[in-house]
């Protein structure tokens, strides 16, 4: 299970962490992603990360503003949004992709998660 929190309103320019933390089982053998989704937009990734920590990946729109981590001996990934926009407002959702296959990289197809949280709404106000 993936439970996201964090989300909340914040003013353009402002910061958010955004955590997932699991139960059930070590995600140290997960490779984990976020994603997001926007009305009337379809789901996108917005950061990946590999299994072992050491590759990550982002989307265009959120490089150098976003930054993916994960505490494997917290059982939590998270992500820090800085410099935030009023096109980041969406719904978060943390994803772990069981199959990933120790010392690949990350995992950025939607399809390929087999996991999803429930989602955390992030708004940004301008």
């Amino acid at each position: 299970q993936l439970v996201e929190s964090g989300g909340g309103l914040v003013q353009a320019g402002g910061s958010l962490r955004l955590s997932c933390a699991a139960s059930g089982r070590s995600i140290s053998i997960y490779a984990m992603g976020w994603f997001r989704q926007a009305p009337g937009k379809e789901r996108e990734i917005v950061a990946a990360v590999s299994r072992n920590g050491a590759s990550t990946y982002y989307g265009d729109s959120v490089k150098g503003r976003f930054t993916i981590s994960r505490d494997n001996a917290k059982n939590t990934v998270y992500l820090q949004m800085n410099s935030l926009k009023p096109d980041d407002t969406a719904v978060y959702y943390c994803a772990a992709d069981f199959r990933s296959i120790l010392g690949s990289g990350p995992t950025t197809t939607a399809a390929l998660y087999d996991y999803w949280g429930q989602g955390t709404q992030v708004t940004v106000s301008s």
